[in-house]
C-alpha cells in the first residue's frame, strides 16, 4: 500500500468516525434490562402457572422451559422476535429464548435449500458453538469440582 492509499484511508476513518452516529448507551441498557426482565417474568409465571397445577417440580421446570422455547421460536418464525431484539438489544439473549431465536433463525434462513442440507445443517451453524461450550465448560467446573471437594471437603 503506498503512502497516499494509507493516507487516504486515515482521512476516510477520521471522517467516519467524526459521522457516524452516537449510540445513546443509557436507553440500551434500560431497554435491554427492561425487555430481559419481562422475558424473565413471563417465564416465572409459567413456572407458577405450571405449578398450580398438579404437576411435580421437575415436570413444571420442563413444561416452562418448553413452553419458553416454543415462544422464542413461535415469536422467530413470525418475524417478531427480531423487532425486539432491535430495541432490547442484550435483553433479548435472555438464555432460554434467545437459544431458541438462535436455532430457528438459520433454519428458517436456509430452508430453501432443502430439509437435510438447508435446515438441519445450517440449524446449529451458531448454537452449536454454544452448546459444545457449554458441555465443555460444564465438564471443566465438574471435574474442578470434583478435584476441589476431594481435596478440600
Amino acid at each position: 500500500m503506498s503512502f497516499d492509499e494509507k493516507r487516504l484511508r486515515k482521512t476516510f476513518e477520521d471522517y467516519s468516525k467524526n459521522y457516524e452516529p452516537k449510540p445513546n448507551y443509557i436507553k440500551r441498557f434500560v431497554m435491554s434490562f427492561i425487555i430481559g426482565g419481562i422475558f424473565c417474568v413471563i417465564g416465572e409465571l409459567l413456572f407458577k402457572f405450571y405449578a398450580n397445577y398438579i404437576f411435580d417440580e421437575l415436570q413444571v421446570r420442563a413444561l416452562g422451559s418448553i413452553t419458553m422455547i416454543f415462544i422464542g421460536s413461535f415469536l422467530t418464525g413470525i418475524g417478531i422476535y427480531d423487532k425486539i431484539a432491535n430495541i432490547a438489544g442484550a435483553g433479548s439473549i435472555v438464555p432460554i429464548t434467545g437459544f431458541a431465536n438462535a436455532v430457528t433463525s438459520p433454519a428458517i434462513e436456509f430452508k430453501k435449500e432443502g430439509v437435510v442440507f438447508g435446515t438441519c445443517v445450517k440449524m446449529f451453524t451458531i448454537a452449536g458453538s454454544v452448546i459444545a461450550f457449554g458441555v465443555t465448560s460444564s465438564v471443566l467446573v465438574g471435574i474442578g469440582y470434583f478435584i476441589f471437594s476431594k481435596f478440600v471437603g
